[in-house]
């Protein structure tokens, strides 16, 4: 028999014999009415359970993760406002069906629409099971290991900075809130313990945090006991952290010190760590087997203690409802469930890729125009520098300037990183923007990847668009999950309703001399090409970096995209081509309207040898061409400029009169840039194609740091060799 059925069939014959678990008398605030409301949503949960798990015994429904034992936070909902942003552990049912209440949303059809995958589910569009809704302002979460606390912190730091630099787009209030919600399985892994780190490294210098952390702590995740006391022991003593503590099954207890910890919040602009112990019911999912790996004592205490048998005493005792009105209110939600069910399992789901894929990405947005920055801002602001945007200039010059026009443009955009602030960047490229702006729109963070992409997140949820920094491509792959697993998935799972628009800046790729190894050298684009709907742009000339980056602002602001450009580092500070002081790579600062279009590839010379190419290869492929002049063999160079998508049809319209084809990756072989344009064009044109790649290599240190991947002799002979 499913232990969802057993819970149920004890619940009902302990209501009716007065067999209730021991606890304290109801306590607080909570009135008579806010208890029944909170009572129907918890129970308003558990059939949603329960139904979920017939659905999907008929073969109608698809996800059985439930919040039964978690009933408890339907209290928090009503101690928060519905306008507080909350992002939402998996097992937060009964949150969102007390807030939908609030709202006046349609739980019951909602949620059950998202159980059969329906193309009528309101957030997700059949795509997934998730809870969210724009009404509810809950941004969906699909992550069970707290990936979503990073930019909960941004979210809270981005209240505070609406206060000075307000977004056209703000969703929460001023004096609004933010909730996170996570388990106690879920409190170890590293993503949240660096965000709770940077929420305690923020308050603790007095910076405004308005921040809730609740922690729901059943004891186990899947089949791992957390140890007795370890959440106290653990974020109890929090430097810049309140704590709070209550019995989520008692919903009196839990509406007063949720109550408590969100004045502190509201307050005092402080993060509070409000710690709820609670029972997990049925395991893990549907197909959980607890019984394989508990005693049957403990799961069967956990159902002695069914948080719905606390609120029914709770009820009873206060005066709130009697017995009979409170089986009636189970009874009522259960058989609205069922009808709803048999009604949701007849409609629509998704049927092709296209469908699957329609929300992949955002929709575009209106906003109010603008004519840049004005020519009095500008004066005041670049000073000097003005003179010298009629010389020829390295890349690294050019960028600074242009993120310049772009912030004195766009209020809204705010950087954020280690070092971009004060230092003005590891290599200098945000220097001075930090006096022309402020430091709360240069933010200096502290050294956690993971936090720096989150307050970007966070910060998009708010209506900015953040320009994060990544210092260096290897370090990304400490904090890659927060553009793969939330920002470029949010439109995807919300239907479009919600989205990240952001631009990550990283300096990257090979090349550098004898600085760094691997750490400071990374030439893999990989794991940013493999994320479906993310933009990825390599630029290579200091005019093309600044053009592509203001296109790179536009798609982030305008089509709420996730863009990642990528700089390379080694052309930074390139000045000479061919021989030393030509100033064969320094170029002029473009105009400001001047950019460069997603998916327009860069050209240079019409010979029948095409050399493809992108970043440093872009640069060593000019170097060689003018060695394979010399041999009397004509090359045309195309530079791609856009990783991902590719530029397909302004590619291969390069091509025309094209003899054969070189590729030229910086990047390792397998599974970078070069293996997709080699497929694009065999597939496309009957063109003879190689590829000269780098090495399945790290890179090293020293003399040989080039080694291991193109150089200019090594394009020169691959040509030569057809």
């Amino acid at each position: 028999m499913d232990r969802a059925d057993i819970v149920h069939d004890a619940f009902m014959a302990r209501l009716a014999s007065g067999d209730f678990p021991d606890g304290a008398a109801p306590e607080g605030p909570l009135s008579n009415a806010e208890a029944l409301a909170i009572f129907e949503a918890q129970c308003l949960s558990r059939n949603l359970d329960r139904r979920s798990r017939k659905m999907q015994a008929a073969g109608e429904g698809f996800y059985t993760i439930g919040s039964s034992g978690h009933e408890g936070m339907a209290a928090v909902a009503s101690a928060l406002r519905p306008d507080d942003m909350a992002f939402l552990h998996y097992r937060d049912g009964a949150f969102q069906t007390r807030r939908s209440t609030q709202v006046g949303v349609d739980a019951t059809r909602d949620m059950l629409r998202s159980f059969a995958t329906s193309t009528d589910d309101p957030i997700s569009g059949g795509r997934h099971k998730v809870l969210g809704s724009r009404a509810m302002n809950i941004p969906p979460q699909t992550s069970t290991i707290a990936s979503h606390l990073p930019k909960a912190v941004g979210a809270a730091y981005s209240v505070g900075m609406c206060q000075r630099h307000t977004p056209v787009q703000q969703s929460i209030p001023d004096d609004g809130l933010v909730m996170c919600s996570f388990g106690d399985a879920s409190s170890n892994h590293s993503t949240a313990q660096g965000a709770i780190n940077t929420a305690c490294w923020t308050s603790y210098q007095s910076v405004p945090l308005p921040l809730l952390f609740v922690c729901e702590d059943n004891g186990i995740g899947i089949s791992t006991r957390t140890p007795q006391g370890w959440v106290h022991a653990n974020f109890a003593q929090k430097p810049g952290l309140k704590y709070f503590h209550a019995s989520g099954l008692d919903l009196f207890e839990t509406y007063r010190v949720a109550a408590e910890a969100a004045a502190y919040v509201r307050t005092r602009k402080k993060p509070a760590f409000l710690h709820l112990s609670l029972v997990r019911l049925y395991g893990h999912a549907g197909s959980d087997m607890q019984q394989s790996y508990l005693p049957r004592t403990v799961f069967e205490s956990w159902e002695g203690d069914d948080p719905l048998l606390h609120s029914a005493r709770l009820l009873i005792a206060s005066g709130s409802a009697t017995a009979n009105e409170v089986a009636a209110i189970y009874a009522r939600t259960e058989d609205d469930c069922a009808r709803v069910a048999a009604e949701v399992i007849t409609r629509p789901r998704l049927q092709n890729a296209a469908q699957v894929m329609d929300s992949i990405v955002p929709p575009k947005r209106d906003l109010p125009a603008t004519n840049g920055p004005s020519t009095d801002a500008r004066g005041a602001v670049f000073g000097s520098d003005l003179k010298q945007m009629t010389q020829p200039q390295p890349m690294s010059k050019l960028l600074n300037w242009a993120l310049t026009d772009l912030m004195l443009a766009h209020g809204d955009i705010a950087m954020m990183g280690e070092d971009i602030g004060a230092k003005g960047g590891v290599y200098g490229v945000t220097q001075k923007l930090s006096a022309r702006f402020g430091r709360d729109r240069m933010i200096d963070t502290l050294l956690d990847e993971q936090s720096i992409l989150g307050l970007a997140i966070g910060m998009a949820h708010n209506g900015f668009t953040p320009m994060p920094e990544i210092q260096f491509l290897a370090y990304l792959h400490n904090a890659e999950d927060q553009i793969r697993g939330e920002a470029a998935t949010l439109s995807f799972f919300s239907n479009g309703q919600f989205t990240n628009p952001m631009v990550v800046r990283i300096a990257g790729l090979g090349y550098q001399k004898g600085f760094g190894g691997h750490f400071h050298n990374d030439n893999s684009l990989a794991v940013l090409r493999d994320i479906p709907g993310v933009v990825v742009a390599v630029p290579s000339r200091g005019d093309d970096a600044v053009k592509m980056l203001r296109e790179c602002v536009r798609l982030a602001r305008e089509e709420q995209r996730v863009v990642v450009f990528v700089e390379p580092i080694a052309l930074y500070p390139m000045r000479d081509l061919h021989e030393k002081d030509d100033k064969g790579w320094m170029q002029t600062y473009p105009a400001v309207d001047e950019t460069i279009a997603l998916g327009r590839v860069g050209v240079t010379g019409d010979g029948p040898v095409a050399i493809v190419t992108y970043g440093n290869g872009h640069y060593l492929s000019q170097q060689a061409a003018a060695d394979l002049a010399d041999k009397g063999i004509a090359t045309r160079i195309i530079d791609l400029r856009w990783i991902s998508p590719l530029p397909e049809t302004d590619l291969i319209a390069a091509l025309a009169g094209a003899e054969r084809v070189l590729v030229v990756d910086e990047c390792r072989k397998s599974g970078n840039v070069g293996e997709g344009v080699v497929t694009l064009l065999t597939e496309q044109t009957d063109l003879p194609v190689k590829l000269l790649a780098a090495d399945e290599s790290f890179i090293a240190t020293g003399p040989a740091y080039a080694a291991t991947m193109p150089s200019k002799d090594s394009i020169v002979t691959a040509v030569l060799n057809g």
